[in-house]
């Protein structure tokens, strides 16, 4: 089988590519390339130029259209820039052609984002899922690759050594998918046996768009070490931890972070580990208040968890980051009361939109922190006053 090679090395110089389509504007466009930069800085690679371009639709053999391909070409030619990473999802033979064209190395956003999980990967569960959605990318993509190696033309004697390689390479991609998806089922099962043990305690799941915050929040909450950096996608592995507040005893959780246009079959790949969230009886929605499009975000992880039925569970907002958010928001000139009455008016505004179950917080600097404890606790003492009316053993 040939090796998909498209691994980013240390320290890539890099050129971000983006197609402003039907519906979108170039606002929009601005704030996805920004993300698909911070993507490729976590992947170690540096983002030195961007393209863009306005199509209706994308072209069906380059992306892009010809003209700027060829602008694309003639910025590359004598710079030490070796990847070219597309924001939208590539076809194989258009990262042949684009690569043929270009003379560099092509990648696209979904194979972007499967690189930082397969190097962020520690547990078995999590490595299997990276390598079962890795394949699944790979396997539509294999005649394209392919296509260097096919002979040109039809009609007889145009069969050669490439299309056998190709259905070889298929069947292997096939049956190690299959071996994969096999593997993962067993240790869904060994996972799904763990959650059953922890027995009849109120379980709570921090969601939210990837560097929101969860993981510092998850420190804060239960006082331990778990892995936080700003990063994308610093924590893949679920970790969970009992919490204990004023003897009420529950179950926290740490999960994924959410993108937008993230891979369908990276979704698919970590659906057990989203198990936590389909089966939480609290979600935490972490946000980040400071981020330019967070109304944006906040829209882009409902979604994925209307996908995952679990938008009608109990939902506490957390607005992270509020000190970045004055910081800024606020100028030197603002007088303090011009600024509560900004600070009010973004308090009422969610508090309307989340029925009052909302709070906020600067994880960092331990502000509001007991608020947040408080709101939490209140929502678990009123599930297992429900769930178990006839016990007082939590408080």
């Amino acid at each position: 089988m040939i090796e998909k090679n498209q691994k980013i090395k240390e320290e890539e110089r890099a050129v971000l590519v983006g197609l402003v389509q039907q519906n979108q504007t170039q606002e929009q466009l601005t704030e996805y390339l920004d993300e698909l930069a911070f993507l490729a800085e976590t992947a170690g690679a540096i983002a030195v130029k961007r393209f863009t371009q306005k199509l209706q639709h994308p072209d069906s053999r380059t992306f892009v259209g010809k003209g700027k391909l060829e602008e694309i070409r003639q910025y590359l030619n004598g710079r030490d820039i070796n990847l070219v990473i597309f924001d939208d999802e590539l076809t194989g033979s258009q990262i042949t052609n684009i690569e043929k064209e270009l003379g560099v190395k092509t990648i696209d956003r979904s194979d972007l984002i499967l690189d930082i999980f397969a190097r962020r990967a520690r547990t078995a569960q999590a490595k299997v899922q990276v390598e079962l959605a890795q394949y699944q990318y790979l396997l539509p993509r294999l005649k394209g690759m392919w296509k260097h190696l096919e002979r040109q033309g039809g009609g007889i004697g145009t069969r050669g050594p490439g299309e056998t390689e190709i259905e070889t390479d298929r069947r292997i991609v096939k049956d190690k998918i299959a071996l994969l998806r096999k593997r993962l089922a067993e240790i869904d099962k060994q996972a799904f046996t763990q959650r059953k043990e922890r027995g009849e305690l109120i379980r709570v799941s921090l969601v939210g768009y990837t560097n929101v915050g969860k993981s510092t929040l998850m420190n804060l909450l239960s006082k331990s070490e778990v892995f936080a950096e700003n990063k994308l996608f610093a924590t893949l592995d679920t970790t969970t931890r009992k919490i204990v507040f004023e003897n009420t005893p529950f179950l926290l959780s740490d999960t994924v972070g959410f993108i937008r246009k993230l891979p369908h079959h990276l979704v698919e790949s970590f659906k057990s580990t989203l198990d936590e969230v389909r089966e939480a009886d609290i979600l935490l929605h972490v946000v980040d208040v400071s981020h330019p499009q967070y109304e944006e975000q906040i829209g882009v992880v409902n979604k994925t968890l209307q996908e995952l039925k679990a938008f009608e569970k109990p939902i506490l907002t957390i607005f992270n980051k509020m000190d970045l958010y004055e910081e800024r928001t606020f100028d030197e000139w603002l007088d303090d009361q011009v600024k509560q009455e900004i600070l009010l008016e973004l308090r009422e505004k969610w508090e309307r939109a989340t029925e009052h179950n909302c709070v906020f917080v600067s994880a960092l600097e331990r502000k509001n922190i007991d608020a947040l404890r408080e709101l939490i606790l209140n929502k678990v003492r009123d599930l297992y006053q429900v769930r178990y009316p006839y016990k007082t053993l939590y408080y």
